[in-house]
């Protein structure tokens, strides 16, 4: 019988992994369950070990995950150049994935970076999406001009993922305490600049060998895979343009916490514009912006009234 729920990390370590290669690179792919096909999609900075909670409740429903390292992270490959993380790229590195196993198609859930990614994966691939998830990052309609002059002009030039496209200034920082770094809710890049202080505190919701895998992780690779993705924001946009007016009309789900600093500056207000068969919006109170780690058995209980809407 399927383990139902994870309980430490020996549960994670017992299912292995193996490296898929997909889109030039290769992805560290951990596989468990049968059933239904469902990709867990990662954010910044974090792993498909960010997932462990729901791969077991997942599979416990009857469905078969498969979760990557996303591509600059953890086990998977990490090309060079910036251009090589932008949205496309790695919608592509996605279906290759389900070429891997042989399946038409999946339903796929991204969380912060992962969500942004799904959500262009069911736009650009819609005959490969049956069903579309995201956590943190709603779904939106293309912006009328290069994103980053807008974030400049409402947030302005510290805010945080305009000082990440910096190539080199953020990376180090990050990696010089990584502790204080994984789980971070900063939006000002003061508060990012001043990491090395005291304020690495675990999140009482990890325990200290959880945080110990990133810690890893992270010493390992860096944070510049990571922080490419930020670096082609306005890339995506350019590359995207053939997708304007288009909108998702698999069956999608939107969860957040409602202390979760994303929705201050990405609300989710209008996902009808873009999700034309939007089954739940769910809003988890009192959540942060790590949702599936922090309010595991909301989130799984969530996706799992998701999933059945499926079958009916």
């Amino acid at each position: 019988m399927l383990k139902p729920r994870f309980t430490d990390i020996g549960d994670w370590e017992r299912l292995g992994s193996r490296r898929v290669a997909t889109n030039g690179i290769e992805l560290r792919v951990v596989e468990h369950g049968d059933g239904p096909l469902i990709v867990l999609c990662h954010g910044f900075p974090e792993l498909g070990f960010s997932w462990r909670h729901q791969v077991f409740a997942l599979a416990g429903e009857g469905y078969r995950t498969m979760t990557p390292d996303m591509r600059g992270y953890g086990g998977s490959s990490r090309p060079p150049r910036i251009e090589d993380y932008d949205v496309p790229t790695v919608c592509a590195d996605l279906v290759g994935l389900l070429d891997d196993v042989g399946a038409a198609d999946a339903i796929f859930i991204g969380h912060d970076w992962g969500a942004s990614v799904v959500w262009h994966l069911a736009l650009a691939y819609p005959e490969r999406v049956r069903a579309v998830a995201g956590l943190s990052v709603p779904a939106v309609a293309r912006a009328p001009a290069p994103p980053l002059s807008i974030l400049r002009r409402r947030h302005g030039d510290d805010f945080y993922m305009c000082w990440f496209q910096e190539p080199g200034v953020a990376d180090q920082i990050l990696a010089r305490n990584a502790r204080g770094a994984v789980f971070a809710e900063y939006t000002r890049a003061a508060d990012w600049a001043a990491l090395p202080d005291a304020r690495s505190a675990r999140p009482s919701w990890l325990s200290e060998p959880e945080l110990q895998v990133y810690l890893d992780a992270f010493r390992m690779t860096g944070f510049g895979g990571g922080l490419n993705y930020y670096r082609n924001i306005d890339r995506n946009w350019a590359k995207t343009e053939h997708l304007d007016g288009r909108t998702i009309d698999r069956p999608s789900f939107f969860l957040t916490g409602s202390k979760d600093p994303v929705g201050a500056f990405m609300t989710p207000q209008k996902l009808a514009r873009v999700l034309t068969d939007l089954r739940e919006h769910v809003v988890v109170e009192g959540g942060g912006h790590w949702i599936q780690q922090e309010r595991p058995e909301e989130v799984n209980a969530g996706l799992i009234r998701f999933l059945a809407s499926l079958r009916t």
